[in-house]
C-alpha cells in the first residue's frame, strides 16, 4: 500500500439512500463535483480513500446509506515535461482557468517528434505554482485540442475543478447550449448549398494509419460537422464557417474532403486537389504557398465557466497568412 503524501485537502462524505448501491466512484464523484471521477478512481487506488476500517481501495465497491468515507488529497506532484517560456496570447485569464488563441505551428502535447516546445511546456512555465494538480500533476488539463498547424482558440483548465467542469461541456459539444464552438475554413470550390450537414462516422484509415478516414456504420466513431457558406470566391475556393456535432480527430479536415471540398493548403487530406493550384492567379498561388498549412482557424470559443457560472464568449479574428490568402482570392 502506497503511503499517503503531504496533503493538500481533506473531504469527509456520508452517504445517504439516494446513494445506496451505487459504485463508490461514481457516489463520490456526486458528493465531490470538483474532482473528475477519474481522479476519484485514481485516489482510491493510491489508498487515500478511508472509511472506519481504513482504506478502501475497490471503486467498484458498493455503498450503503450511513456510509463514510474520507477522502484525502495528496499534494501535486511536478509535471513531467519541463517548463519552458514562451509568447502566448492570453485572451483571459483567472485562477481557474486561462484561455489563449494558438499561433499555427505548435504542438499541444508532448510527444514522439514532439518532446518540448510545446504548448503544454509553455503552460507550465506561464502557470507556475497557481497549477493546482490536474489528476495530481502539477499540470495543465488539456480538455480539447487543435492540429499542429490549426491556428485559434482553446480554453486550458488550471484546476481539477475546472478540468472536470470543461469536460464535462465539451464531451455534449455544445448540445446542452453551454458550449459554442465556430471554426472558419477556406476549401476548395464551390459548395452546391449556402449551408449543410456532413455527417460520416470517422476511423483510422486502413491504408495509412496515422490518418483518418471516412468508415461505414457500425465502424468508427459517429461524426457530425454543420457549415455555412460565408463567401465565395469566384469557382476556385469558399470561406466556410463550421460547427461540430462531435469533436473527432481531423474532423473538419476529412468531413470536408469527404464531400469534394477539402481545405486549401492540406497536405494531408488536400492531395488530391494540389493541381488546382496551377489555376489560381498569381497573387493567390503565392499566398497559399506562404500559408504552408491548411486553411482553419478556431474562430468563436464560448463555455460557462466552470466555478462562478458565468458565461464566456470569444472571439479570434483570422491571422494575418489567413487573411492575405483570402484577400488574394478575392481578387482586385
Amino acid at each position: 500500500m502506497m503511503d499517503a503524501p503531504d496533503t493538500l485537502d481533506t473531504h469527509a462524505v456520508e452517504f445517504g439512500a439516494a446513494d445506496a448501491g451505487q459504485r463508490l466512484d461514481r457516489a463520490l464523484s456526486a458528493h465531490l463535483p470538483q474532482f473528475s471521477r477519474a481522479r476519484l478512481q485514481a485516489l482510491i487506488k493510491v489508498g487515500v480513500v478511508h472509511d472506519a476500517a481504513g482504506p478502501v481501495t475497490d471503486g467498484a465497491r458498493k455503498v450503503k446509506a450511513g456510509d463514510r468515507m474520507t477522502v484525502t488529497v495528496p499534494a501535486a506532484v511536478a509535471a513531467e515535461p519541463r517548463p519552458q517560456a514562451m509568447d502566448l496570447v492570453v485572451v483571459f485569464e483567472d485562477q481557474h482557468l486561462l484561455v489563449i488563441d494558438k499561433p499555427a505551428g505548435l504542438v499541444v502535447h508532448p510527444g514522439a517528434g514532439n518532446p518540448e516546445g510545446t504548448l503544454v511546456n509553455a503552460l507550465i512555465a506561464h502557470c507556475g505554482d497557481s497549477l493546482s494538480g490536474i489528476g495530481g500533476v502539477r499540470r495543465p488539463g488539456i480538455v480539447h485540442r487543435l492540429d499542429k498547424e490549426t491556428s485559434g482558440l482553446m480554453v486550458v483548465a488550471k484546476t481539477d475543478a475546472a478540468h472536470a467542469g470543461l469536460s464535462q461541456q465539451f464531451a455534449s459539444h455544445g448540445l446542452d447550449g453551454r458550449l459554442e464552438r465556430h471554426y472558419t475554413a477556406v476549401v476548395w470550390g464551390q459548395l452546391d448549398q449556402p449551408r449543410g450537414r456532413v455527417e460520416a462516422n470517422l476511423g483510422r484509415s486502413e491504408t495509412h494509419r496515422t490518418r483518418m478516414s471516412v468508415v461505414r456504420a457500425p465502424r468508427g466513431r459517429a461524426a457530425v460537422t454543420h457549415y455555412e457558406v460565408e463567401q465565395v470566391f469566384g469557382d476556385m475556393a469558399s470561406l466556410l464557417t463550421l460547427a461540430l456535432e462531435t469533436g473527432r480527430t481531423h474532423q473538419i479536415r476529412v468531413h470536408m474532403a469527404h464531400i469534394g471540398h477539402p481545405l486549401l493548403g492540406d497536405p494531408v487530406y488536400g492531395r488530391g486537389f494540389a493541381t488546382r493550384r496551377a489555376k489560381l492567379l498569381a497573387p493567390a498561388a503565392l499566398a497559399l504557398d506562404q500559408l504552408g498549412r491548411q486553411a482553419l482557424h478556431a474562430a468563436v470559443l464560448g463555455f460557462v465557466h466552470p466555478v462562478t457560472g458565468k458565461k464566456l464568449r470569444f472571439v479570434s479574428p483570422s491571422p494575418a497568412d489567413l487573411s492575405v490568402l483570402m484577400t488574394a482570392l478575392a481578387g482586385p
